[in-house]
């Protein structure tokens, strides 16, 4: 299920979002998963935003696909990138056995709580065997709109664990912290790594 009010917002603030992400170096969330891929893999970039995860895994020699719900953001990335985003919402994700590893960083804590399972299925599914998966979240317990109208579903770090283990997946990392986002909070969240098993 698509927010409009979430998806309006980041339609409307593409180029300030961008600006948030604007450094001349992957984050190390995305430098500790691009360890996890093989050469060359072909990654899903789920909600990619702007597109700058995708930049950096392609200036490694990876095979981004970035997707998101957002016109907006998929046409300024292409705009900024010209690296074939496309406009696609979590329920649409329907590949099987394509990527390599799937980048979810901080894009489906604007799912519904109890759509979390079945997106982490899809997600499995898109997976190769043995495919890698980084998603981040914020953290805490509820579902609620920030300051500036999107729509966010929080979870805990056993929350989050245990949704992965019921998709199929393997923890391989827990990295914790806390950080200012487009809304000028200062909010905690969970970055898990994790593999299909």
């Amino acid at each position: 299920m698509v927010d409009r009010e979430t998806i309006s917002v980041y339609d409307t603030k593409a180029a300030d979002y961008a600006k948030l992400l604007n450094n001349q170096a992957p984050d190390p969330q995305l430098v500790a998963f691009m360890r996890l891929l093989p050469d060359g893999g072909r990654v899903l970039d789920l909600g990619c935003g702007p597109a700058t995860s995708s930049a950096h895994l392609r200036d490694a020699y990876f095979r981004p696909d970035p997707i998101d719900a957002s016109a907006g953001m998929v046409m300024l990335a292409n705009e900024t990138y010209d690296i074939n985003a496309r406009v696609m919402t979590f329920d649409e994700v329907n590949m099987v056995g394509e990527y390599a590893g799937v980048w979810a960083n901080f894009s489906l804590l604007h799912a519904p709580r109890t759509d979390l399972p079945r997106h982490l299925d899809a997600v499995a599914t898109a997976l190769v065997p043995q495919g890698v998966l980084s998603i981040g979240m914020k953290t805490g317990t509820a579902e609620t709109r920030d300051g500036i109208g999107r729509m966010y579903t929080y979870v805990t770090i056993p929350e989050l664990s245990g949704l992965l283990n019921d998709a199929g997946f393997s923890i391989l990392a827990v990295d914790e912290g806390e950080g200012v986002g487009l809304a000028g909070s200062v909010d905690p969240w969970v970055v898990i790594r994790a593999r299909k098993d």
